[in-house]
């Protein structure tokens, strides 16, 4: 007959091979377990963390039926490592392989890998600078324009907000750039356009994530409109395959428009959507290449929590 000891010891060398070979709801199980909670006390916890899961979606991810994939379940994934005294970045790491190995044909200059570590970066970043997610403002417009070089590299993009605040004392608007793979955010630089100037900026070497604060020189109040523009210069990665934007919460409409160098015009081009980092891509449409200009756009009337995009292939 085991001992409480023997139990714990068995439960304890069980966590450690799961955290090394996976797969992550084995891992999860084996944490879990191995810190004697009950899936409420875990609930609880999570809770303290700000993060809000169902006790039914925890046993879900434990018996493999399904995996964290939205914003706020990286998040709980993240609080989960803390929680259950974890190394940083392992239950992360073992969700990212999954998906990766269950989604082959994923592109490889956006994996799920890459975006999941971005977006617990992002967090960091944005915690430096004591902005919230949304920054207390909602979007009612925004019209983008990314640039793409000679050398079929991002070049840079312009942004043209419209938002709305929706709460009092909102000053100000934190950028947001993921450069492709091999950029150097450091020699990234933002310039502020039109009623705005810039504040502080931060960036990631490893993952390519930038941010910088635009300072509106002025204090809105909830129900408030407020109009700006920036841009962001890169250049410094290699050849671009797609650009992509995140967005946390349901908004205005979102208008994209990629423009190509004369000597470095793509193949084919398509827009995608995907619901979450983890989630299939789905929504794929084919977009024609205007001759003349260059370019390629998509229009969102509304936006949804989600990613939206445009792909290009080259010879």
């Amino acid at each position: 007959m085991r001992t409480g000891t023997q139990h714990a010891d068995v439960a304890t060398a069980e966590l450690e091979t799961a955290l090394r070979g996976g797969p992550f709801h084995v891992a999860l199980r084996a944490a879990i377990t191995a810190r004697g909670l009950p899936l409420q006390r875990v609930q609880h916890h999570l809770s303290r963390y700000g993060v809000r899961v169902g006790v039914t979606s925890l046993s879900y991810w434990q018996q493999g039926a399904r995996r964290p994939q939205r914003p706020e379940s990286l998040r709980a994934v993240r609080a989960l490592e803390e929680i259950l005294q974890l190394p940083d970045e392992s239950l992360i790491r073992l969700l990212a392989e999954a998906e990766e190995r269950s989604d082959p044909e994923r592109p490889t200059g956006r994996s799920y890998r890459s975006l999941v570590e971005a977006s617990g970066v992002l967090e960091r970043l944005l915690a430096e600078l004591e902005s919230p997610l949304d920054g207390g403002l909602h979007t009612l417009g925004h019209h983008e324009r990314v640039r793409i070089g000679a050398r079929r590299e991002l070049l840079g993009r312009e942004s043209h907000h419209i938002v709305r605040a929706h709460k009092d004392g909102v000053d100000r608007y934190v950028a947001i750039h993921h450069g492709d793979p091999g950029c150097a955010p450091e020699r990234t630089t933002v310039r502020a356009l039109e009623n705005c100037r810039t504040g502080r900026v931060r960036w990631h070497r490893e993952t390519g994530v930038f941010v910088a604060e635009l300072l509106f020189d002025t204090r809105l109040r909830a129900g408030e409109t407020f109009l700006f523009r920036y841009a962001v210069e890169d250049g410094t990665a290699g050849a671009s395959s797609e650009y992509v934007r995140g967005f946390g919460f349901a908004g205005g409409q979102y208008a994209l428009q990629v423009h190509f160098a004369e000597d470095a015009l793509p193949v084919r081009c398509h827009r995608f959507t995907q619901h979450s980092a983890a989630a299939p891509r789905s929504g794929r449409q084919e977009l024609p290449l205007s001759g003349r200009h260059r370019s390629v756009h998509l229009v969102e009337p509304r936006v949804r929590s989600g990613i939206v995009g445009i792909g290009w292939d080259w010879e």
